[in-house]
């Protein structure tokens, strides 16, 4: 964790690979901002928030949506749809900076469906 940049890439067991990304997402600040992609380049590649589905939190509406968000982003990266994703990570970004809404984990008391909206409506707008 100390030069994560020295690898290209980890081979790890699934308890320890979710280890190594639980952390590097709280490294970039939070689990509920952290996409991850499994891409393989022959075949289907999977894509779901470092968290995974967080049942836990199901029927709460206090999750953060972001990372659920984003990996959809990066879905439309890899099929080519490259306007789309930027577009999507602009509105996250803007969302992010401006602070007006924020979720429990961001130190905010908004919703998920309020993060929601707030991507919703800055993609419309920056479109």
């Amino acid at each position: 964790m100390k030069n994560p940049e020295i690898f290209r890439i980890v081979v790890a067991p699934n308890m320890f690979g979710d280890i190594i990304t639980d952390l590097g997402a709280m490294i970039q600040g939070g689990l509920g901002l952290t996409p991850g992609g499994n891409i393989n380049p022959e075949g289907t590649s999977m894509f779901e928030p470092i968290h995974g589905s967080a049942p836990k939190y199901k029927g709460m509406n206090t999750a953060n949506p972001l990372a659920t968000i984003w990996a959809g982003a990066l879905i439309l990266d890899e099929i080519g749809e490259k306007k789309s994703k930027d577009l999507i990570v602009s509105a996250i970004e803007q969302v992010m900076r401006d602070r007006k809404v924020r979720t429990k984990d961001m130190d905010g008391t908004n919703t998920t469906s309020e993060m929601g909206d707030a991507i919703v409506s800055k993609v419309k707008e920056l479109s």
